[in-house]
């Protein structure tokens, strides 16, 4: 559990909540995340001058391309504007390619340009690699039931959770 019943009153009469962030699970989801988005980072970003947002970018319009900037921020859970500086950045180099949705002209649709197609077939491997070392630390029941576990989390309604008064 999170929070701790700390023994030290906030005020007269009032206990204060502490958070101990080592049990907290937003914060370890968090943690975890950074760390194996940098490692497996390292594979990619020197050698091929790309970056984190840009290869999610990149590895979500090689399986789904013709999504929008907007589609892609909603499908990574990541910020719009990180979404569109990535995407900014991949169209100047040649990695996207950027088109008029024939169906709606009002919106844009992305793509892997050939140039962006090479750099997925080279990094997707890689990144299947690392995974595959993740998941020799765990036994096939253990990976099962992470993603059986952090698919009913991913189902919750998070966003429209409000604090209780």
């Amino acid at each position: 559990m999170a929070v701790a019943d700390d023994s030290t009153p906030a005020s007269p009469g009032t206990a204060r909540a502490r958070l101990e962030l080592e049990q907290f699970l937003p914060y370890r989801l968090s943690v975890l995340s950074n760390r194996l988005s940098s490692a497996i980072a390292r594979i990619y970003a020197d050698r091929l001058d790309l970056g984190i947002t840009e290869w999610r970018v990149m590895a979500v319009l090689g399986l789904s391309p013709g999504l929008s900037a907007s589609e892609l921020a909603q499908r990574t859970a990541m910020d719009k504007v990180a979404v569109s500086r990535a995407v900014a950045r991949l169209v100047a180099a040649g990695r996207l390619q950027r088109e008029v949705d024939p169906e709606d002209r009002r919106r844009a649709v992305l793509h892997l340009s050939p140039a962006g197609q090479a750099i997925y077939a080279e990094v997707a491997p890689l990144a299947l690699e690392f995974e595959q070392r993740l998941f020799g630390h765990l036994e096939p029941r253990e990976r099962e039931a992470l993603f059986q576990h952090l698919d009913r989390l991913d189902a919750l309604d998070i966003e429209a959770w409000q604090p209780e008064p």
